[in-house]
């Protein structure tokens, strides 16, 4: 289901935005760096998200149980895996000296973003998932 995946990488873009809105930064081609990278790992939370959904929903659990357990399931991981990523960015946020002005809006962005896009995609991931699934079965189902 790549719409709920492609749905979710908003929460990230509006993270990165209101990061380099509050330190006064501007929208350059660093930060757009930054915008790049917070797309990829919001696609790859949500992607982990909707594969176990996926396979849940095989194994004969409801739309919304299916999402929910998915949720559950993969929520430590990409907690983990968000935190290590933002651990490994902090210091290009908080650089300073020659150059420090592109590391920075790289830090910002991809932390601002990472941030957001972790904590909102644990909770619309699986609403966008059970939407988008309902959506498609009932509109093949009118097709038929």
């Amino acid at each position: 289901m790549p719409f709920s995946v492609i749905m979710v990488i908003p929460l990230g873009l509006l993270g990165a935005a209101l990061a380099a809105w509050m330190r006064g930064l501007s929208n350059d081609v660093y930060f757009q760096v930054a915008l790049l990278t917070t797309i990829g790992l919001s696609s790859k939370n949500a992607i982990l998200i909707v594969e176990f959904a996926e396979s849940a929903v095989e194994e004969g659990y409801s739309l919304s149980r299916a999402a929910m357990r998915a949720a559950q399931t993969r929520l430590r991981p990409i907690v983990m895996t968000s935190l290590a990523f933002i651990a490994g960015v902090l210091p290009l946020a908080i650089a300073t000296g020659a150059g420090a002005n592109s590391r920075v809006a790289i830090g910002t962005g991809i932390i601002g973003g990472t941030l957001t896009a972790t904590l909102l995609a644990v909770f619309f991931v699986p609403l966008f998932f059970v939407l988008v699934k309902r959506f498609f079965t009932r509109h093949r189902s009118s097709q038929e």
